[in-house]
């Protein structure tokens, strides 16, 4: 990895952890930064209740990123991955996406479905390079300025371990 020496340190030290209620504020900041239609704070909070996988990623005691799955019925559902912008371009998305489809494995799914947004080519690109295939769209699913933006659907069939 050719990341500068200081952006390298943090990436060996980053750590997954269930997120808390707690949590949500730090939570909130990172997606606030992240995203121009931010999910609120209701969102993340009613994805703990409802007893979703949800992850933090830390790095040296900081909330740096979180992600969000569902996974029932033979189907897990990425449905929030966002990095911290000093932490993105390390391998850590990467590092995030391949441990939720080990727990996607590990709970004995079947597939992997995500949406993106068209105009985020790094995103693309690496769920593409993890063997997500397009399979659909969805129009105007996500708000974006100026109106809507479509959704592009992917699927990944997991091969057992």
């Amino acid at each position: 990895m050719s990341a500068e020496p200081g952006r390298q340190r943090a990436y060996d030290r980053v750590r997954f952890r269930p997120m808390t209620l707690n949590d949500v504020e730090a939570v909130l900041a990172v997606e606030q930064a992240s995203y121009p239609f931010p999910w609120s704070e209701g969102i993340f909070r009613d994805c703990i209740r409802a007893g979703y996988f949800c992850r933090i990623v830390e790095c040296t005691g900081e909330i740096t990123g979180h992600a969000i799955m569902s996974h029932g019925a033979g189907e897990a559902h990425i449905l929030n991955i966002c990095l911290r912008a000093d932490m993105r371009g390390l391998g850590v998305g990467r590092q995030l996406m391949e441990f939720l489809l080990e727990r996607a494995r590990a709970v004995h799914m079947e597939d992997v479905f995500l949406e993106v947004r068209p105009s985020n080519p790094i995103a693309i690109h690496l769920y593409e390079s993890l063997g997500f295939v397009r399979i659909g769209v969805r129009k105007g699913y996500y708000q974006a300025s100026g109106g809507r933006e479509d959704a592009w659907i992917y699927k990944l069939v997991l091969e057992p371990r």
